[in-house]
């Protein structure tokens, strides 16, 4: 029973340094530029066939890591809307998509690199399927997002998918920047992650409430 305890134990501290090194090299160089080996290496496995034995393919890889953080996310999340209840105010729901993430990236200390690794994963189609597949699977995140559209002003539906995605890269490629400023050690515009919070959360209410131009 301890032998196998001791083994239980030695792969879940395997897994984590291959997902903590994986995560840092993606973020810094994408996730195609990066090869299983350097992941290995990185992780300080002998073994170059650790990642592949521990985690599958590399889709498999980008898919534990996004899984390790938006579980954390999503508990914060459920948080968030038991707070918020049945308003309203189109500003607590976009509060409740913003919140949970710059509070988890501030929670985990610096430096972090999953805003960066995400702001990645984004330049890709199939990869960005794997998060938005992992974030919907939330009951929370999708109580989010009905709420938010419960509050958001009548929009033609090109338009309303439209400002979605530029919410969605707003909040990614934000975060992201603050995370390399914070890791660089440079100045931000924002003293706090709660401030930059505040201030995507204002950004992206405005975005929704924009008034539309069409083209002629």
């Amino acid at each position: 029973m301890a032998g196998r305890t001791a083994r239980a134990e030695q792969v879940s501290e395997t897994r984590e340094r291959i997902l903590e090194a994986a995560e840092r090299l993606f973020a810094e160089r994408g996730v195609y530029a990066v090869s299983n080996r350097q992941v290995s290496e990185a992780a300080e496995q002998g073994n170059n066939a650790a990642v592949g034995y521990h985690f599958g393919t590399k889709t498999d890889l980008v898919r534990a890591i996004t899984r390790k953080h938006t579980e954390r996310i999503e508990q914060a999340r459920v948080r968030m809307l038991a707070e918020t209840g049945d308003s309203s105010e189109l500003g607590d729901w976009v509060a409740c998509l913003v919140r949970p993430t710059t509070e988890h990236l501030a929670s985990v200390g610096s430096p972090t690199w999953f805003a960066r690794f995400c702001a990645q994963v984004m330049t890709d189609p199939a990869l960005q399927d794997i998060m938005a597949e992992e974030s919907l699977t939330s009951p929370a995140l999708r109580q989010t997002l009905e709420g938010l559209n419960r509050c958001l002003p009548e929009l033609p539906a090109d338009v309303h998918v439209e400002r979605g995605a530029m919410a969605r890269q707003l909040i990614v490629h934000t975060c992201a920047e603050r995370e390399r400023a914070l890791a660089e050690n440079t100045s931000t515009p924002r003293s706090s992650w709660h401030d930059a919070a505040t201030g995507l959360i204002d950004a992206i209410v405005g975005l929704w409430r924009a008034p539309v131009t069409r083209c002629r």
